[in-house]
């Protein structure tokens, strides 16, 4: 069943504030005592003879199955490997690397902060550390960090029974209680609130230099409709229709049968990641005017010596500027999503994307390649335009829109589909380079992004390549509303934007 997130904001007296942030920083001691004795229980295990060669094993058989074509010997290969994890988990069950063994753990040092976290909390700070843990394991992750002072900000019950709790617009947990502001006229609270809570989080947030604490409600079901209160009009209205999406690291292509449109993600973020540029910037100037006897003579940082490092006022000052432009850069990058999630969905709720991988396009280069000068190329990818524009969360948002209709996000086949080859009209694959911007077709002039898009509209039930018929149906009215988004875009500051990002 879905569930979705309500926040609202604790009304906290200085008192209540301080025993908040007191209970946090046991949360974070705890996070930190588990962490470290599954790391203790893992090492210990890594030197053991049986968990070096079932590893050795596995490696081993992993190499031996790519080399087998035969069809028998690569089961019985598959077998083999599937024996030797079964052995690596009874491993990791002897030395209480697992979820049970964890809570057991913490319940002996949960009972010396009785008064201030609950045995359920205890556990659930238990479980997030192990599903952190657990994806280092299965190398999802390299490494799981270990929290500083500070740095833990929410904590989370496990119901809304015991432990954390909210009743009658109140905060309850361990004898302290701290009611919540809720606006007069909410209509869409008062309809949240109808819906049962599963399970109550506390977040703490440092807004213009303060905290301010807020209660997430996780509860069952979807979200309210929400209305204009004036006309009664329901707001951001979710139509029929189909949409194929095109999205890139910084930009994004929609076609429908309605409109066409190209976009740039997140565009209202752009002047306040300049501003972090520049306050980085600044961060550095200040750390080594204060410190600068632990700078070698060509700017880089001594090694090998342990260094002493002096952080002046003026130092935290722009820490926290910093801290204050990340936090308004996440809640525009959102704001910006949540409309442009409801924009598409204006268009049809039958939407067609390809399925990308933006972790393997956020890593760097593992090949050396030279430019036609002889110069190395920079290994950079696109780390830093997907951090700033973050097209994977504006597709979890769109998703989450989409099931809370029953509604689903269908993912074409990348590698099948090749929208960005495909030719509807010659009914063939032309590769281009990434240069290339503008497809010709019998005379017309049509934006690469925008193609591909159009082509997804016309996706087949298979979701492995276009379906030829639509595409010839669809074509002429994608041309004309295609034609009408590049009038648009011209001579405007969208446009100058788009050129800048080599999509034009």
């Amino acid at each position: 069943m879905p569930n979705f997130i309500l926040t609202l904001k604790l009304d906290t007296e200085i008192y209540q504030a301080n025993i908040l942030d007191k209970r946090l920083e046991i949360s974070r001691f705890l996070y930190n005592a588990c962490l470290g004795h599954l790391y203790e229980q893992y090492n210990s295990l890594k030197q053991t003879k049986l968990y070096k060669s079932a590893i050795s094993n596995i490696k081993y058989l992993y190499r031996e199955l790519k080399r087998v074509s035969n069809k028998k010997e690569k089961k019985n290969i598959e077998k083999e490997i599937k024996l030797k994890y079964k052995i690596i988990n009874t491993l990791y069950k002897d030395y209480g690397i697992n979820e049970y063994s964890l809570h057991n753990y913490i319940k002996k040092m949960q009972h010396h902060y009785s008064k201030n976290i609950d045995s359920f909390t205890a556990q659930k700070i238990a479980t997030t550390v192990w599903r952190a843990f657990e994806k280092m394991l299965f190398g999802e992750a390299k490494k799981v960090y270990f929290k500083k002072q500070g740095e833990l900000n929410s904590v989370e019950g496990k119901s809304n029974g015991t432990g954390i709790r909210f009743n009658e617009n109140t905060l309850t947990w361990n004898k302290i209680k701290i009611p919540v502001i809720i606006k007069k006229k909410d209509v869409y609270t008062e309809e949240a609130l109808n819906n049962k809570i599963k399970y109550c989080r506390i977040v703490r947030k440092l807004i213009r230099g303060n905290y301010s604490y807020y209660i997430q409600l996780i509860l069952d079901g979807i979200p309210p409709v929400k209305y204009n209160l004036e006309t009664g009009e329901i707001k951001n209205p979710i139509n029929n229709g189909i949409v194929g999406i095109d999205i890139g690291t910084q930009t994004i292509a929609i076609s429908s049968k309605i409109d066409v449109k190209l976009l740039e993600l997140a565009p209202m973020i752009n002047k306040i990641n300049r501003q972090k540029e520049i306050l980085q910037r600044k961060l550095d100037r200040q750390r080594r005017a204060s410190n600068s006897d632990n700078y070698n003579e060509n700017g880089t940082i001594k090694r090998g010596v342990k260094l002493t490092w002096s952080i002046s006022n003026k130092y935290i000052q722009t820490k926290h500027n910093l801290a204050e432009n990340q936090r308004k850069q996440a809640v525009l990058r959102k704001q910006s999503h949540e409309k442009l999630a409801n924009r598409i969905l204006s268009l049809g709720d039958e939407v067609y994307v390809e399925k990308m991988s933006f972790k393997g396009l956020q890593a760097r280069s593992k090949k050396t390649t030279k430019d036609k000068n002889g110069k190395f190329n920079k290994k950079k990818r696109f780390g830093k335009s997907l951090a700033n524009k973050a097209p994977s969360m504006f597709l979890r948002i769109l998703k989450n829109k989409l099931i809370f209709q029953n509604k689903e996000l269908y993912e074409v086949n990348t590698i099948k589909f090749r929208a960005s080859q495909y030719n509807h009209i010659e009914n063939n694959y032309i590769k281009k380079e990434l240069e290339t911007r503008w497809n010709y077709f019998e005379g017309d002039k049509i934006q690469r992004d925008l193609y591909s898009s159009f082509l997804l509209m016309c996706s087949s039930e298979s979701l492995e390549k276009a379906d030829i018929g639509k595409c010839k149906r669809e074509y002429n009215n994608f041309r004309d509303l295609h034609n009408e988004e590049l009038v648009r875009l011209k001579d405007t500051r969208e446009m100058v934007r788009l050129k800048a990002l080599s999509v034009i």
